[in-house]
């Protein structure tokens, strides 16, 4: 019951920072990250799952949350740099490294519904 409530969660979720990315520069990323994650979690509502889609996604979230953590003004830099200045406020262009961080953080979400389905459907 705590996974199908989680999943109807994170698919909700999921779809909607999708729908607030759609006027963003790199619309066609993000949205595309979180529609594949927001799908993956509607259907393991149902109990469909694809593991092998899990893994491949998850393979590169990460491996993209560590290019967001080492660039330029990227995490480490927030942590460093900026002292973890809050991240909820609002962007500017002038503060990319909150961006960044916060792509950092949701991906690191992501990752971590597609794992708990994987392991689920495994």
């Amino acid at each position: 019951m705590l996974l199908l409530i989680l999943n109807i969660l994170f698919c909700l979720a999921f779809a909607g920072f999708a729908y607030v990315n759609i006027n963003d520069k790199d619309a066609w990323l993000w949205v595309t990250i979180y529609m594949i994650a927001s799908i993956a979690c509607g259907l393991a509502v149902f109990e469909i799952y694809f593991p092998l889609v899990y893994l491949v996604a998850i393979g590169f979230y990460l491996v993209y949350a560590v290019v967001l953590f080492f660039s330029k003004d990227g995490v480490l830099d927030w942590v460093t740099k900026h002292k973890q200045e809050s991240i909820v406020q609002s962007m500017r262009a002038t503060k990319p490294y909150i961006e960044k961080t916060r792509e950092f953080f949701g991906l690191l979400i992501i990752s971590a519904a597609l794992a708990i389905n994987y392991f689920v459907a495994n």
